[in-house]
């Protein structure tokens, strides 16, 4: 009974407002709980707000445009109210665009009806926009130079070069401030893969019918990196001024690349409670909502620990920069077939074995090096010693 507040949710680590693109509901119109109610922009991603309760949607609505800090009260939900009758929505027969979009498509002379829209019910997002936009620059760089003769080259842009997009210029400014915040240091620890394999190549086939995905490596270094957290908290920590704060909970982000769009790092909330298959069917489930839109706010809450998985484009040595106030990210490199000593009764041999390495930036504000080695060292020892079978 009574109102249920809708705030401006947190949706990336280092957001602190947010714009109301849309609404996609009026005040008066009944909502059911989870149903979409409002479209948000931030600087790092567009996204639906969905109601957090059954009932009438009540004002007063920030206005649409308005820019607002993360938890302001923009809207209720009131389950007392009387049911309006049934009227096809306020919004029926309007197009169901964000000022951000048409601001775009104006400034820019896009032709909206040539986009595919990923938003609900195949609306065209902010997002939608600037991936096209980014498509055009990119054709526009590589295409052949056809200037007359006499005519100079844009002074600001550089002939041939590609402007940065609204995502890359983001990512830059937060990389940056990281930089000159946190004192990054980088260790570096190479694991074994093969009792990893053992299960994985025994149940992979029948893993993919069940479930519809692959099982990779991920999964299982995630649970590692999980379980080393609680034995090391001095890395599942934020520096908030002059002071560290070791947190209760483990809430694992895991980046996503987006190909042209950027980056993103949704997370994986109470990750400490999740064995491996549950925490396969997350890293999966992100993936492809991050990649599809479709994620929700929830999902984009503040992470106490970073995962990026650089070894998919197959590298294998990468010193990844720390998401800001967290202390530490890991870098999960390329897993490469290579030959390794192996101790035996006998002596030790040679055997070709699957081995990655595994690259820990660590602010050393919070820490020294001998705990982010001890760190690295609890991870290796999880992944080469446990007994998966228990976890699947």
């Amino acid at each position: 009974m009574g109102r249920v507040d809708i705030t401006m949710p947190q949706l990336g680590e280092t957001v602190t407002e947010g714009t109301i693109s849309l609404w996609l509901k009026a005040v008066g119109d009944l909502v059911k709980v989870g149903e979409a109610v409002l479209e948000v922009s931030t600087d790092k991603v567009d996204t639906e707000i969905v109601s957090p309760a059954d009932g009438v949607l009540s004002g007063p609505l920030t206005p649409e445009g308005d820019t607002v800090p993360v938890g302001t009260v923009i809207a209720g939900i009131s389950s007392d109210a009387p049911v309006p009758a049934a009227s096809g929505g306020r919004h029926a027969g309007r197009a169901l665009l964000s000022p951000r979009v048409r601001r775009l498509a104006a400034d820019h002379s896009v032709d909206l009806a040539g986009i595919l829209g990923t938003g609900a019910g195949g609306r065209v997002t902010g997002r939608d926009v600037d991936a096209h936009l980014d498509s055009v620059r990119s054709t526009t760089a590589t295409a052949p130079d056809h200037r007359e003769p006499d005519e100079k080259p844009d002074e600001a842009v550089p002939a041939g070069a590609t402007p940065m997009s609204r995502v890359r210029r983001i990512t830059a400014e937060r990389t940056l401030e990281s930089l000159r915040t946190s004192a990054h240091v980088l260790s570096v620890v190479e694991v074994d893969y093969t009792n990893v394999d053992r299960v994985r190549n025994a149940i992979k086939a029948q893993w993919k019918d069940e479930h519809g995905f692959s099982l990779s490596y991920l999964p299982f270094i995630c649970r590692a990196v999980i379980d080393s957290l609680r034995q090391h908290p001095a890395l599942n920590a934020s520096v908030v001024g002059e002071a560290i704060v070791q947190h209760p909970t483990v809430d694992l982000g895991i980046a996503v690349d987006l190909g042209e769009r950027g980056l993103v790092v949704p997370v994986i909330k109470g990750a400490h409670d999740r064995r491996l298959a549950a925490i396969a069917r997350d890293v999966s489930a992100l993936a492809q909502g991050a990649r599809g839109g479709t994620l929700t706010a929830e999902q984009f809450a503040p992470g106490t620990f970073t995962i990026t998985n650089n070894g998919s484009a197959g590298s294998v040595l990468t010193a990844p920069i720390i998401v800001q106030p967290q202390v530490a990210i890991l870098s999960t490199d390329a897993i490469v077939r290579r030959v390794v000593p192996i101790r035996t009764e006998d002596g030790e041999v040679l055997a070709v074995h699957n081995v990655g390495n595994l690259a820990l930036s660590w602010d050393h504000r919070a820490m020294d090096g001998a705990t982010a080695a001890r760190f690295l060292a609890a991870v290796k020892n999880v992944l080469e010693n446990r007994d998966w079978t228990t976890e699947l």
